[in-house]
């Protein structure tokens, strides 16, 4: 059975732009939920925002990444659940040139890739479990397109802000992107003064409160 459900509204681009001067890793100093947790890049440095596009697929068959490849468009993230099985791939050059040529800005799979080098020569970011040259087929079995999933334990939806960087992903229902980037930003430019201190001899545990709580519950 297959499940084709309307596109999701694109995120605020002003979303993107406050997201695109600040750090994933930042986000996680306040946060341990949303992050998708075990994939890595094709490449680094990589830095992305856009909107999620979903996709559930079953292990052996990787029809509805095809469709759902050709209704990505400018800013979205093809992100997509295999189902537990890491050993296929569902996403290989064809595929990563594809959205390339669309105007995605990025895919997560959870589950393993293909065609490493291709993915670098069309520089498109790919975050994955890994790598293998074992692949899905095109068997007309199941799948889903624009339903919730699962990312790593991560319940992603069809219109999430995807937030990824060298350190990692993060996904983000778009009210909870409201603001967070100036948040973050004000978290980031705090830093400057502390480094400052730090390199005239101060103490990087006095900044942080590291020290304070240290010596609280020191025996």
């Amino acid at each position: 059975m297959f499940i084709q459900n309307p596109m999701p509204d694109q995120i605020d681009p002003v979303l993107v732009d406050e997201l695109q001067g600040v750090c994933v890793s930042t986000l996680g100093h306040l946060r341990d939920d949303g992050f998708a947790k075990g994939l890595i890049p094709n490449r680094r440095p990589v830095k992305f925002i856009g909107t999620a596009v979903t996709v559930r697929i079953p292990h052996l068959d990787s029809t509805a990444v095809h469709v759902a490849t050709d209704l990505l468009r400018p800013g979205d993230v093809l992100v997509v659940d295999h189902s537990g099985d890491t050993e296929r791939s569902a996403f290989g050059g064809l595929v990563s040139f594809t959205a390339k040529a669309r105007g995605a800005v990025g895919a997560v799979i959870d589950g393993s890739i293909n065609d490493y080098d291709e993915t670098l020569e069309y520089d498109f970011p790919v975050y994955s479990r890994g790598f293998s040259p074992i692949t899905t087929r095109i068997l007309g079995i199941e799948g889903a397109i624009n339903v919730p999933i699962a990312v790593c334990g991560v319940v992603v939806r069809p219109g999430d802000v995807v937030f990824a960087d060298s350190d990692g992903v993060a996904f983000l229902q778009p009210h909870e992107a409201v603001g967070l980037g100036a948040l973050l930003a004000s978290k980031e430019e705090a830093e400057g003064p502390a480094r400052d201190s730090i390199a005239a001899g101060g103490s990087i545990a006095e900044f942080s409160g590291a020290r304070a709580a240290f010596d609280a519950k020191r025996a």
